[in-house]
């Protein structure tokens, strides 16, 4: 049985893909996972180019004293980069053009809505 975090990042995966596929975006894949490096949330596709989706859903409520953006540190993008790497080796297509895309999902119970934060190409620009 999922864990209630388990549950509650299914809901933020939900949302971002159906918010991807709405601006264009066809996904190829899901819960892509290298043992001891973690996993990619979802991969698409757009004009022929491969996007990975790192997606993290985030009570609003908690956003003000820990925010979104600093739970992919450094590490982690180094750990996103080398599954990105063995993804495109494992599937052939290493020499595909590919970035790799952070979806935010914050969830407001109390109003029983969300907002969705897209930020593109995370490992060579520097949001945090």
């Amino acid at each position: 049985m999922p864990s209630q975090k388990r549950k509650f990042g299914d809901i933020g995966e939900k949302e971002a893909e159906s918010f991807l596929i709405k601006t264009g975006y066809r996904i190829i894949d899901r819960n892509y996972r290298i043992k001891n490096l973690g996993e990619i949330d979802l991969v698409g596709e757009r004009k022929k180019k491969l996007f990975f989706f790192e997606v993290k859903t985030r009570d609003l409520k908690h956003e003000l004293n820990f925010p979104i953006g600093f739970s992919i540190d450094n590490k982690k993008r180094r750990n996103l980069k080398r599954i990105c790497q063995l993804y495109l080796a494992d599937k052939k297509l290493s020499n595909k053009e590919w970035q790799v895309d952070a979806i935010f999902v914050k969830v407001d119970f109390d109003n029983k809505n969300h907002m969705i934060e897209h930020l593109e190409n995370i490992l060579w620009e520097r949001y945090y």
